[in-house]
């Protein structure tokens, strides 16, 4: 499934999500993996539905917020990109990414992006 995963995920693509999020090559190839299997409907997207089919958010008590923390307000459906962002905000922050890029956009993975992330979980999830 590794070698499904490369070779449906443009490498243009893979860069612009590790430049966004943080996360290194191996890691998207991974999560890609993950999520076209959790992909019931083949359709490049995933639904509510098919996150409660994990085992470990269907009996966690924050399963709900944290499926919800994937669908914009009004959304139903998720792609990708938009789970790796998701997903982002739970990645470590490191010492060594701070001095990065002063001019570009704070890490989705910032202490206040975390703040954030945090806040809309518990109150609007």
């Amino acid at each position: 499934m590794g070698s499904r995963a490369s070779t449906l995920l443009r490498d243009e693509e893979l860069e612009e999500i590790k430049k966004e999020t943080g996360f290194s090559h191996s890691q998207i190839t991974r999560l890609y993996s993950r999520f076209t299997s959790l992909d019931k409907g083949e359709n490049g997207t995933l639904s509510r539905e098919d996150f409660q089919r994990i085992p470990e958010l269907a009996i966690n008590p924050l399963g709900d917020q944290i499926i919800n923390a994937f669908f914009p307000e009004g959304e139903d459906q998720v792609n990708f990109r938009g789970f790796m962002r998701t997903l982002a905000h739970f990645r470590p922050i490191e010492d060594n990414e701070k001095s990065k890029d002063v001019n570009g956009p704070e890490p989705l993975n910032s202490r206040s992006n975390k703040l954030h992330f945090a806040f809309r979980l518990k109150y609007l999830g």
